[in-house]
């Protein structure tokens, strides 16, 4: 017997992160402010950047602004697993979610040079 089922599942981040309006926003916000939900956050975006690299039309853009908006959203606890996420691949979907998040400079604010 499996344990309950965790909520919010990957599908449903994934589909807030493709949506990524200003509901979406409040949501992954608050999803981000609870530490025992890292795990579901980090499936969910490794989901959304998956299907956006098996889509048709990459849409870089938008993998860039939300790169640059977890970056400057996420908690210190988070912006080194969303740089691991980030350089997880090498497809162009991976690296326009990386380039937001370096423009963000969420990990030089959590982790300063001394």
């Amino acid at each position: 017997m499996s344990g309950p089922a965790a909520f919010p599942d990957r599908e449903t981040i994934a589909a807030r992160l493709s949506s990524f309006g200003e509901a979406d926003q409040t949501f992954i916000r608050l999803l981000m402010e609870n530490p025992e939900q890292d795990e579901n956050m980090m499936e969910g975006l490794y989901h959304h950047l998956d299907l956006a690299a098996e889509a048709r039309f990459l849409n870089s853009l938008k993998l860039g602004n939300l790169g640059e908006w977890l970056g400057g959203a996420a908690p210190a606890r988070l912006q080194m697993r969303l740089m691991e996420a980030a350089r997880s691949s090498q497809h162009p979907a991976y690296q326009a979610f990386k380039a937001g998040l370096t423009n963000s400079g969420g990990l030089q604010k959590a982790f300063p040079v001394a």
